[in-house]
């Protein structure tokens, strides 16, 4: 992802044609709040349209203003401005975590379920499980049997785009690790749609994941590991906590590696 942390100068559509030729899954403007409360306001950016919120980009972006020297309210936190509201966010030594905006559950149809497993080149008995969430992004959010079956999949990525509702941003797939395993779960994100046939490391995707899995019937641990990305050659790790009072924290961990400037 990239981050252009003057993002008060940029015209709207200015940066969705700088998000269109970074061609990478998020760019994000960071820009002056309006809300009393929050530290920055983000606007974030897939190559094709804005999105109300993004995992990934919100903790890149947490990294990248901290690292520019900007001094949170409160020592340890941030609040992030953005269109699906105010995201609290904790800043620990090697990692950051952000709060999951409340989420929405929706049932899908039979019909449903059966284009989701054929776009995923799969059967449909093999879906364990499948709800829609939203959490700002809408995932069509699918559970598989197993972490193996999840890094099988080959998509066809031209029936994944063509799946409704419209406003669905793609497909989240994960399947769980055997007892002991370094991660939990395996989790791959679909969204060529919106211009990433698939998110190495997908917040937004990974927070639906815990809130379906929070759901029941399965029970869950207070917190995991997921592993993402090792299809696209990244294996990246997200880490997900369950507070008491039914918060989700999903957090990880964010570099800089390349800055510059940008000239219109």
């Amino acid at each position: 992802m990239a981050v252009v942390l003057d993002g008060d100068r940029v015209p709207a559509e200015e940066m969705q044609a700088i998000a269109r030729w970074t061609n990478l899954s998020e760019t994000t403007f960071v820009c002056t709040p309006t809300a009393p409360d929050a530290d920055y306001r983000l606007r974030i950016f897939t190559p094709q349209a804005e999105l109300p919120f993004a995992g990934h980009p919100t903790i890149g972006s947490a990294h990248a203003v901290v690292r520019r020297g900007l001094k949170p309210r409160v020592p340890g936190r941030l609040v992030q401005e953005c269109t699906r509201g105010l995201i609290p966010l904790r800043l620990e030594a090697d990692r950051i975590f952000f709060e999951l905006p409340p989420s929405v559950h929706f049932e899908p149809s039979v019909e449903q379920v059966a284009a989701v497993a054929d776009a995923l080149g799969i059967g449909r008995p093999e879906v364990v499980r499948a709800e829609v969430v939203d959490v700002g992004p809408l995932w069509f959010t699918v559970q598989l049997a197993q972490a193996r079956a999840v890094l099988a999949l080959r998509p066809d990525m031209q029936k994944v785009a063509a799946l409704a509702p419209t406003n669905l941003t793609g497909v989240t797939v994960f399947g769980q690790y055997p007892h002991g395993s370094p991660a939990h779960l395996e989790v791959r994100s679909f969204a060529p749609a919106h211009g990433v046939a698939e998110d190495p490391v997908c917040g937004s995707g990974n927070g639906c994941v815990a809130s379906m899995l929070r759901r029941g019937p399965s029970a869950v641990p207070g917190e995991y590991i997921a592993a993402q990305g090792r299809c696209l050659g990244r294996d990246g790790r997200v880490y997900i906590r369950f507070d008491n009072d039914d918060a989700i924290w999903v957090g990880g961990e964010a570099v800089t590696c390349v800055e510059g400037t940008l000239s219109t």
